[in-house]
């Protein structure tokens, strides 16, 4: 099976080549990895193209956002699986790939997740969120749950056939996407229980009170726009519900990428 991993940059220069070297020390071979740059400012693309040998596309977007840009990524993957790795995050091993490979041939799932660590921007050792996931259960996107989305793969044929990133969403299109695909649409899915991704801490979502408000009312709204019945307290039962990933902390990651 083919895999293409797609990861979208922005004035990542200090973050962006983890996250490519974690990609092409992958033990699995199969892999198309295409990079998108929405029109970086800094030394962005200079990183990128230290590993142009490695990289099977580099293309450079206009003002399309993260999801706008995600999207011209997906159009253009080949692979039979694709993944999203954001340009501050990377995966955990080497053989992350090659373990998800597997559980696609063995389970003849249509998607598949893992856990994920958030760890500190500055000290990626130092772990600040153990996000341990679970097997799909109905009910569970009304009671808060949701796989972690740097964590989830998913067969090529669900965005061609239930549609892209929605761009109006802003930082929760992740979230329809993934809500749209496994709660609405009830593809098949597997969960690895195994940390698959590490997630540096700021993203555009957590930066400020008003970025995670606005996230857990764009989730609501996700349920809406696919005409899911969901509880007005959702709004407030989906941040408590991750309560116990802030306190169930290994000490320490280390990952085998670097």
């Amino acid at each position: 099976m083919k895999v293409s991993i797609i990861t979208t940059t922005y004035n990542t220069r200090r973050t962006v080549g983890d996250t490519i070297k974690s990609v092409v020390s992958q033990t699995y071979p199969n892999i198309e990895y295409i990079v998108i740059d929405d029109e970086s400012t800094d030394d962005t693309l200079d990183v990128v193209n230290k590993y142009r040998d490695k990289i099977t596309k580099i293309v450079e977007a206009s003002h399309s956002g993260i999801f706008g840009a995600l999207n011209i990524g997906v159009k253009l993957a080949t692979g039979d699986i694709v993944a999203i790795l954001n340009s501050d995050d990377f995966y955990a091993s080497n053989d992350v790939i090659e373990t998800v490979v597997n559980r696609f041939e063995e389970s003849s799932a249509d998607c598949v997740w893992g856990d994920m660590v958030v760890v500190d921007k500055d000290d990626v050792n130092k772990v600040i969120r153990n996000w341990k996931s679970r097997a799909y259960k109905e009910g569970a996107y009304q009671r808060g749950w949701h796989p972690p989305h740097p964590s989830f793969f998913v067969k090529r044929w669900a965005y061609e056939k239930y549609g892209l990133f929605r761009t109006d969403l802003w930082t929760s299109a992740d979230y329809e996407l993934v809500l749209r695909f496994v709660e609405k649409y009830k593809i098949s899915s597997s969960y690895i229980p195994k940390v698959l991704t590490v997630m540096r801490n700021g993203g555009s979502s957590s930066k400020s009170l008003f970025n995670w408000i606005r996230g857990n009312v764009g989730a609501y709204r996700a349920f809406k726009l696919n005409g899911l019945k969901i509880s007005p307290f959702f709004i407030f039962r989906k941040p408590l519900g991750k309560l116990g990933q802030f306190l169930s902390i290994p000490r320490k990651h280390h990952s085998s990428c670097f």
